[in-house]
């Protein structure tokens, strides 16, 4: 084991076990897979500033951070602004702290936390690598000064990573060298995940975010459009999440259910509970706006459930790539998102059960913690 640690840095990690952030879900697997090679430090927002000791070989340096995601926060609100100087201000630090004596910074992801990690490794000499995110590339980089920083952060890094093949090419163009793909995936319980149905009824399960991008809405709207008889080959189909679009998914499940549809909502859940929710679907859908690869992928995939999904990020490629995985809607549409619906439900999910299994093997925790630890310890 290398006796000097390696330092994580991210906006993406556990606070509490509400099982909000999916990302944050994924990134406190890695540190835990990375720790049974090696000593890791976590740079990661906390409710105030501190220092955890999880193990023997992890520990958390945590800088405050406002309550809700940051992701949300508006510079143009002044309580907003006022937390977001305050986390730039603390996560630099708190990465600057975690830094001395390090073997190698890991900023996940681009934005701040790269722009961190690249300070910090020049001032103690050491190398960082920087992890992309699709909010980084698509979202930041499309504002000017933000888009020359980050081009900055991944030119400099030794290595650059982003979660998406598109992704990557992106974020490629935007810095002028290479960028790999890497996936991310997290652990999850499938010991007792039974096999999906092989025929209709079956049971539909929406896991994310009840955000615009995760196209929760666009889902709402294709259940209403479904017909007595699509809703025939439908035992019953649960919205588990939570987010701004809450009201909105309310009122709509609500009203689908004074129409008699078996609709369930839900709410965040946590790791064991989404894994068990999967276990209990056959179908999971993903009908988002904008997407690299979202983690409910690679947990469907894992749990050995196909996928109903939008033509979005890298979906196509992944859901059609043969075997096929799953079924893939023509458009980003309510309309596209029920015809594809109603395809999936209506079929024999046998047809899609060799392309799960061989994109489970794809995502593999393990063998993504043993490229990073070949590589750092290469520069």
């Amino acid at each position: 084991m290398n006796a000097r640690p390696l330092v994580l840095v991210t906006t993406s990690f556990p606070i509490g076990s509400d099982g909000s952030e999916a990302a944050g879900s994924f990134v406190a697997d890695l540190v835990v897979e990375l720790a049974e090679h090696m000593s890791v430090r976590v740079v990661a927002p906390g409710k105030r500033t501190t220092m955890e000791t999880w193990s023997e070989r992890i520990e958390v340096y945590r800088y405050a951070a406002p309550p809700r995601p940051l992701s949300t926060l508006k510079p143009w609100r002044p309580d907003d602004l006022r937390w977001i100087a305050r986390v730039l201000r603390e996560g630099a630090a708190a990465t600057r702290a975690a830094a001395t004596g390090a073997s190698h910074l890991f900023a996940l992801w681009g934005l701040p936390c790269g722009e961190w990690a690249r300070r910090a490794a020049h001032a103690n000499g050491i190398r960082y690598s920087a992890w992309m995110l699709g909010s980084d590339v698509w979202s930041l980089g499309r504002v000017p000064v933000l888009r020359g920083m980050l081009a900055r952060v991944i030119r400099h890094a030794s290595h650059a990573y982003a979660d998406g093949y598109r992704l990557a090419e992106d974020a490629q163009r935007i810095a002028g060298v290479p960028v790999a793909f890497l996936p991310s995936t997290r652990s999850i319980d499938i010991c007792d995940s039974a096999s999906p149905r092989e025929k209709p009824p079956y049971r539909v399960l929406f896991l994310g975010r009840w955000h615009p991008n995760k196209g929760v809405d666009l889902l709402l709207d294709a259940l209403l459009q479904l017909d007595d008889a699509d809703w025939c080959n439908i035992e019953r189909i649960d919205i588990q999440g939570g987010g701004p679009l809450e009201p909105l998914v309310r009122q709509r499940v609500a009203s689908l259910r004074d129409s008699g549809r078996p609709v369930e909502l839900g709410r965040f859940l946590t790791k064991p509970e989404a894994g068990a929710a999967m276990a209990h679907a056959d179908w999971i859908i993903i009908p988002s706006r904008i997407e690299s690869i979202p983690v409910v992928f690679s947990d469907a995939m894992k749990s050995g459930r196909p996928v109903i999904a939008t033509p979005v990020g890298d979906l196509p490629r992944l859901v059609k790539s043969g075997p096929a995985c799953g079924v893939l809607a023509d458009a980003v549409s309510a309309t596209a998102i029920a015809v594809a619906l109603r395809a999936a439900v209506a079929g024999n999910s046998t047809l899609y059960w060799g392309g799960v299994a061989k994109q489970a093997a794809e995502f593999s925790l393990p063998a993504v913690a043993q490229r990073l630890l070949r590589e750092f310890a290469h520069g």
